[in-house]
Order: structure tokens, then sequence, then C-alpha cells
């Protein structure tokens, strides 16, 4: 099978051997063990961050590089018209070979290839759609195209779109699915934590504006001022760095927040076995990974209810549903849970014996239906 590959993604070459964001091509590898020849066509980098990328584990795979285009601005508007006719005709000239079609939605270069494989209505094809499915979600008018494209069984044909989440009246293109971090063997005791000493959270994720990594900042004081000893554990990188760092130190903050940086998957891991909390304040998510990670070993979750987020959390059983325009109120909540920690214990029970149902193992036997 000549497997082809359609993604925003920006990839990378190194010593023969293509990389891209590690989750992502974990994902992709498992995908690829039942396929013989692999062709990508995706925007192609100089940069490579050795803690985030990880290489495509397979013997025959091409690389068809495009360039990378926006629909942002005015100006990067009229820069992808010059750029469009090559990257449809690259697309097109791989769909064409391809015995299997695989587009990564949402996003730009998925968006083109939703719009390209019209043209190719008899080859199989199946989409992963990895942000939020929710069809009352507030989203740009590209992501909702693509959800409309995907979800139209006259011009989308032999198609299988995986979504997080379940949702009402969709149409036959449209399938349930999740998505996992950890092999069943992977699986250890998990230790029960301390809710009466010092409480310790953790942000793991881009620090951008739509994951809002300054609210879980915010939270953190508010919980001090109230009288909790709270600090925080930021990992990852991103332009609201020097928001943040500007942040902690107009608020005295440099004892409570601790900025880690990007780490490897391992220290990550580690530090959701460690500590109490994770928090994600985000604006849009499809199933963010590190929810299900820190579930899988107790960590609890304190998210915003978007996307399949509730769903995952049984609306409150497996983790904390936070307020982002009401951290008080939150806050209250949580200070209430900590008084009686037997509830803590066992909201941490429910989210490990939930997410470890969700293994790259069980993933994996999916996938192979799919593919089927």
């Amino acid at each position: 099978m000549n497997f082809l590959i359609i993604s925003h993604a920006a990839h990378y070459k190194s010593n023969g051997q293509y990389y891209a964001y590690a989750p992502y091509v974990q994902e992709m590898n498992l995908w690829l063990k039942h396929v013989d020849q692999v062709e990508i066509v995706a925007p192609v980098s100089s940069a490579l961050d050795k803690h985030m990328s990880l290489a495509y584990a397979h013997h025959n795979i091409s690389m068809s590089e495009v360039p990378s285009f926006s629909l942002v601005s005015y100006k990067e508007k009229l820069l992808s018209l010059i750029k469009l006719p090559k990257i449809l005709w690259t697309i097109f000239k791989a769909m064409k070979q391809a015995d299997h079609i695989h587009l990564r939605c949402p996003g730009n270069m998925g968006l083109l290839g939703c719009l390209v494989q019209i043209l190719f209505p008899n080859t199989p094809k199946t989409s992963k759609y990895a942000g939020n499915w929710d069809p009352k979600a507030r989203q740009p008018w590209s992501y909702k195209l693509q959800k409309w494209l995907l979800s139209n069984t006259y011009l989308t044909r032999n198609m299988q779109v995986l979504v997080y989440g379940k949702w009402p009246d969709q149409s036959r293109n449209i399938k349930s699915f999740f998505t996992a971090s950890y092999f069943e063997h992977e699986k250890a005791p998990v230790t029960t934590i301390d809710y009466t000493q010092s409480i310790h959270f953790c942000f793991v994720g881009s620090l951008v504006k739509g994951k809002q990594p300054l609210k879980a900042l915010e939270f953190v004081e508010k919980l001090q001022k109230k009288g909790k000893n709270a600090i925080l554990h930021i990992y990852g990188e991103g332009p609201e760095r020097k928001a943040i760092e500007n942040q902690i130190q107009k608020r005295e903050l440099e004892e409570s927040v601790v900025l880690h940086g990007n780490q490897p998957k391992g220290k990550i891991k580690q530090a959701l076995q460690d500590y109490h909390f994770l928090i994600l304040p985000s604006q849009s998510e499809g199933w963010p990974k590190v929810v299900a990670e820190a579930m899988f070993w107790g960590c609890i979750p304190m998210v915003t209810p978007i996307s399949c987020l509730p769903w995952m959390l049984d609306y409150g059983k497996r983790g904390m549903l936070m307020d982002d325009n009401n951290l008080d109120e939150t806050a209250e909540r949580l200070i209430h849970l900590l008084k009686t920690p037997k509830q803590l214990e066992d909201m941490a029970s429910r989210a490990v014996a939930w997410s470890r149902q969700y293994t790259l193992d069980k993933f994996e036997e999916e996938l192979r239906k799919v593919l089927a």
C-alpha cells in the first residue's frame, strides 16, 4: 500500500531521517506499521528541537516539500495566492499515485487536501481531525469549511473521519475515536499523593495565548491569597514566555512559579507522577494528550469545559472543570475539596481507571480495523 500523508506539521531532515512534532510522529508510526510505502506532503523547516521532535520509523519513505502558508493577514493571503498553484499540483500528483490518502486536519494543508480529494472518490481515505469537533464551537471559517467537506458524503467519499468525542447527528463519514500516549506494558502502580501539604500544579503545553498559561499563573496566585501554599510548574516554550516572566516579577511569584521550558517525554512523565494537579485553561482543544497522560498517573486535571473534555472528565467526576472567567469560584471549589482529601483520592483513582483503557496497544488495534 502506498500511504499518502497530507500534513501542515513542519518537518525536518537530519541524518537521512525525517522528523516532526514527537506526539504526532509517535502516532503516525503506528499507522505506518501497516503500509508498504509512505509519501508525505508537508512544509519542511531547517530548525530541529530534539526535545520536541521524533523520527518516522519506516524503511520506505519519501517527502514532497511544499512551502508553508497562512491565511491570517491580508499580506499573507496575497502571498498564499502565489504559493497555492504549486501546492495544489503537488497534492494532486501525490493523490493520483496513492492507494490510501490520509489527511491531518484541521490546518491549511488539511483544507487543501479536503478540496483535492474530491477528485479521487474511489481512493480509500482517512482523516484525523485533531481539533474540536463540537458543532456548536466558535471556530475560524477554514475549520468550519473542513468539517463541512469531511462530513459531506457526496463530495467526500470512501472516507473515515476520526474525531474526538461523541456528537449527535453526524454523517456516516464520521467515526468517534481516541488517542493514546502509553503502551500497556508502561502501566505502573500509582502512588497516593498527600493533599494536606504544599499543592503542586503543572501546566504542560505551548506558551501561546490560546492555552492561556497566564490564567494558570493567576489561579495559583488566587490560591495563595486564600492561604494555600500553591506552586506552579510550567513546561513548554512559546511567545507568551516573556509575558509570564513579567507577571512573575510584577506579582513577586519567583518562589512559587517555576519555568522549566521544553523537556523530553520522560521528564514530563515524571512531573505528572509527582504533582497533584495538571492545569490547562485552554480556549480550544481536540483530545489534549497531556490531560489523558495526567489522568494515567493520577495527576488530577483542571481544565476548561471545551471540546470532549467534559466527557473525558465524566463531567467533574474524574477531574475539575474550571471557569476561566471566574477563577475565584474554581479556587473556592478546590479549597473545599482539599478539606476532604479522600474525595480527591477517589477522583484521581477514577481518572486512572478511565485513562488506562486507552493505551497505544488498543489504539493500534483500532487503527488496523480502520485501514482494513
